[in-house]
């Protein structure tokens, strides 16, 4: 048997693992797109701050595991899938057979069209080829302006910051981390930032760039509420999208991502997907999207391999969950840190020591939370959320006063056992 996962990402280097323990026997090749051994996205901030050289980033940190444990590894992009052949063709112009096919390709950065933007100077931070030029060129003084304040672009801007350089954000949003915090907590994220000597500007976003030959500073950028901001170097943070251009005419249905089960198996016969790229389960809604964060790849990684090896194993759905270190604010949001429709809400708020503490509610079950300051209660509510544990009286004592969140945690957790 021949398995072939394509992307070298978490979900793919997980699932070739997974494979080589449960199928000892079996072929196993796993494809990067990138010239590099297959690394962590991840770890790239940790990389630019200096806590780590550039093999901290490998996900496999000893440079023979691959061959030790019988995995081929190659660089290629993939072009093109044909399922009735079950070959798979490469960029390059290489043909490979498969009798088993994981789709770990991710996603790649996106740019909005703003004149100006594809200047080749502009960078992304998403690749560690990115990172050398954004740790080559970032010293202290520089004028940086990031396009992009979301759960990628707050990651980068911490470690930006860390270079002491002349850092500027602009954020289409009304606050910062739109898509994982509400309006009062990305607020004082951004109050934070502020306080820390970051000029970051929300509802508001780059409409033009201009590139001044033989002038300091480099760019003069305009936004869409009539300010002109200067920059020696530009990095566009502004979203990503699942990488499928490669399936046009192989029959493998789409959504936003690639349409899988919960077996990880796409519509066609013996062709699974897994992370960035995959629109899978979500645990709190029992609908289907794309959740591009590290854990859900390594849980797709490693159930798509369990059926890739025949092990009948189901996905019970992902759980939203982000945790988020900016400038040594630590931000957490689980499950449905929007609310639930018909549900209620306890909310406290401790905006000058940037604290602040939001549960959500549906009938007795907490189905989602969100944390500013309060790291104690990370774990608690993560497992109150995917346990769907019944407080019974406990959550209108919650209501009145959401501290009491661990002693809800041990009194049902007492009460079950």
């Amino acid at each position: 048997m021949k398995h072939v996962v394509v992307g070298a990402g978490p979900a793919g280097v997980i699932a070739s693992s997974n494979l080589r323990k449960l199928c000892p026997e079996d072929e196993i090749l796993l494809i990067g797109g990138e010239p590099e051994p297959p690394y962590s996205r991840m770890a790239i901030p940790y990389y630019l701050i200096g806590n780590i050289k550039e093999e901290g980033t490998h996900l496999k940190t000893d440079a023979a595991y691959y061959k030790q444990h019988r995995i081929a590894y190659r660089q290629g992009r993939l072009a093109k899938i044909d399922p009735k052949k079950k070959t798979l063709h490469l960029e390059n112009g290489e043909t490979l057979a498969y009798d088993k096919l994981l789709l770990a390709t991710g996603a790649y950065p996106t740019r909005p069209p703003v004149p100006g933007i594809n200047d080749a100077d502009i960078t992304g931070c998403w690749t560690l080829e990115d990172a050398r030029r954004i740790e080559k060129n970032c010293k202290k003084g520089v004028k940086v302006l990031q396009m992009g304040a979301g759960f990628i672009g707050c990651i980068i801007m911490e470690a930006i910051a860390e270079t002491g350089v002349d850092l500027t954000i602009v954020e289409m949003g009304d606050r910062m981390v739109p898509r994982m915090m509400n309006e009062t907590c990305g607020g004082l994220i951004k109050r934070w930032c502020e306080k820390k000597g970051i000029d970051v500007h929300t509802s508001t976003q780059v409409v033009s760039i201009e590139k001044r030959k033989d002038k300091k500073p480099a760019y003069l950028v305009k936004t869409k509420d009539g300010k002109t901001l200067e920059a020696d170097m530009i990095i566009a943070s502004t979203g990503v999208a699942p990488a499928l251009d490669y399936l046009e005419g192989c029959g493998i249905e789409t959504n936003s991502g690639i349409l899988i089960n919960a077996h990880m198996q796409t519509n066609v016969t013996d062709i699974y997907a897994a992370g960035d790229c995959a629109e899978g389960r979500d645990f709190s809604t029992g609908g289907y999207e794309v959740q591009a964060i590290q854990p859900t790849a390594t849980e797709h990684g490693r159930i798509a391999a369990q059926n890739m090896a025949g092990i009948a194993a189901a996905h019970p759905g992902s759980l939203n969950m982000n945790v988020l270190d900016t400038l040594g604010l630590i931000a957490s949001s689980f499950g449905l840190w929007m609310g639930a429709e018909g549900g209620e809400h306890a909310e406290l708020l401790d905006e000058d020591n940037f604290r602040y503490l939001r549960l959500e509610f549906k009938d007795d079950v907490l189905v989602g939370a969100q944390a500013l300051g309060l790291t104690q209660h990370v774990g608690v509510l993560r497992g109150l959320i995917q346990t769907q544990t019944h407080l019974g009286p406990w959550k209108d004592k919650l209501i009145k006063d959401p501290t009491l969140i661990m002693s809800a945690y041990l009194a049902t957790a007492q009460a079950q056992a």
